[in-house]
């Protein structure tokens, strides 16, 4: 295969897990914390299950010419056991999770923590994006975007 013919592929993965969390940022008062999160604010926080093809990383990289793949699927596999289920299943955000005692639990930043975790292990420049899927109408797409200027 002449290198003009490489083919890029994007591929996904899905995982779920389930997880607790209180909105709540320390930079508001109790106040401003219930009116801004609402009923997401219980001190007792609340639960999400991010179901099956609803919290995906995709990779975007070329097809590998001898094996045919953009990755070996046990591979990644391994890499989002040890990235998203290890730290984050059945577990209380805020609570079990040291990113979480500094950053509001929000679903852009559970994004941005799966992000950072697999960043880590995977080869540099290979993930594309990865979605989070809290329920079935509130979803985030995060693609490595670290500041807005404004």
């Amino acid at each position: 295969m002449s290198p003009r013919s490489a083919r890029l592929a994007r591929l996904s993965r899905s995982v779920t897990f389930s997880a607790c969390h209180r909105l709540h940022s320390k930079a508001l008062s109790d106040e401003e914390n219930l009116k801004l999160f609402g009923k997401c604010n219980n001190p007792n926080g609340h639960g999400h299950n991010y179901k099956g093809r609803e919290l995906i990383s995709i990779l975007a990289h070329g097809i590998d010419p001898v094996s045919g793949m953009v990755m070996n699927l046990t591979d990644l596999k391994e890499y989002m056991q040890e990235a998203i289920m290890e730290p984050l299943d059945h577990k209380n955000l805020d609570k079990d999770v040291p990113y979480f005692s500094e950053v509001v639990s929000t679903t852009e930043n559970v994004a941005v923590f799966i992000w950072d975790n697999l960043q880590k292990l995977l080869p540099q420049g290979i993930l594309y994006k990865v979605e989070v899927h809290e329920t079935e109408q509130n979803v985030v797409v995060y693609k490595g975007e670290e500041t807005i200027v404004k």
